[in-house]
């Protein structure tokens, strides 16, 4: 994906907190549950809910999120089409990451098992 540096920008400064109103209630109306949803984040990132709920008073960017996370080192696994891209096409490391958690909101949403979800681990 060769996106333009505006919407680069834009996910940059996107705050985490104002998204993950947005994934609870995605997973929610589909049956899925919090705590799944932060079992997903948690495969992702290594943020235990602790550290979560920091980062959402907090009110991080998408940037910092993801600056201080401890990506999965099976994250490279996750594949397919978000938002009209493919995921594992995306050049730039942040708005790649941030559609790693999109696509692995999508996949918990749409009742794929969790195994699945979390490439195995």
């Amino acid at each position: 994906m060769n996106s333009s540096n505006n919407h680069n920008h834009r996910i940059a400064k996107m705050t985490f907190a104002s998204v993950y109103p947005l994934y609870v209630t995605k997973v929610e109306k589909k049956g899925r549950t919090k705590e799944e949803l932060h079992r997903v984040i948690t495969w992702l990132t290594g943020y235990d809910d602790k550290k979560l709920d920091e980062l959402i008073k907090e009110k991080v960017t998408f940037e910092t999120f993801f600056q201080h996370a401890s990506l999965n080192p099976n994250a490279h696994l996750i594949t397919g089409v978000i938002c009209g891209y493919r995921v594992e096409e995306i050049e730039d490391p942040l708005v790649q990451q941030t559609r790693y958690l999109d696509k692995l909101v999508d996949e918990l949403a749409k009742g794929r098992k969790m195994e699945k979800i979390l490439r195995g681990s």
